[in-house]
């Protein structure tokens, strides 16, 4: 089976979003499932990310290898970006072959979040109000790579972070219902159906 991750912008985000998944896969009975996030082409952002044109563009480049594609992009506090998701969802089941899917998911707010979630806390960090930060790179992810000296690292610490929360992936998956807990659900739905 091979998965494709499609980032909204692969250049640090593929840090923290490959360890995760390949970790989630194997949590759902797919352990040597060939995971690669998508670096051709390069969307730049949100704004190509949720655009239909783009998006065909990399299943047109990658469907005859690739069974299923995994659109991950961050919420940034915009309360539709579900709806857009789906949006592009029932897009893709009409485009694909019965064979193949596409999942979107808005990490809540920012892919970063999903690092975070893996770690222990430091003491006057509360999970309530990182979930709720609209901003939480700013204020939580790059304060915690700074503190771990990891800002010179690949990705600014997320290449150290994505791994370590990869390996806690139970915390990670309990503190992220809403949107890696939901992928999760339909992936393993999907896989059990097909």
């Amino acid at each position: 089976m091979n998965v494709l991750i499609i980032p909204e912008d692969f250049r640090k985000d593929r840090y923290v979003v490959k360890p995760i998944i390949k970790k989630m896969l194997a949590e759902i009975g797919k352990p040597n499932a060939k995971v690669e996030v998508c670096l051709d082409p390069l969307l730049g952002g949100i704004g190509e990310a949720l655009k239909w044109a783009r998006i065909q563009e990399i299943l047109d480049q990658y469907k005859g290898m690739v069974q299923i594609f995994l659109l991950l992009v961050d919420r940034d506090g915009e309360e539709g970006r579900r709806q857009r998701l789906d949006s592009l969802e029932s897009q893709a089941t009409e485009y694909l072959q019965e064979s193949r899917v596409l999942f979107g998911e808005n990490a809540w707010q920012e892919i970063e979040v999903w690092a975070i979630a893996g770690q222990d806390l430091p003491n006057d960090w509360r999970w309530s109000e990182i979930r709720s930060e609209v901003h939480p790179k700013e204020a939580y992810f790059e304060p915690l790579a700074e503190s771990r000296g990891l800002t010179h690292e690949p990705g600014e610490g997320r290449k150290t972070l994505g791994r370590e929360a990869a390996t806690n992936y139970s915390r990670l998956r309990s503190r992220c219902q809403e949107d890696l807990g939901n992928l999760e659900r339909r992936l393993s739905g999907w896989l059990a159906s097909s």
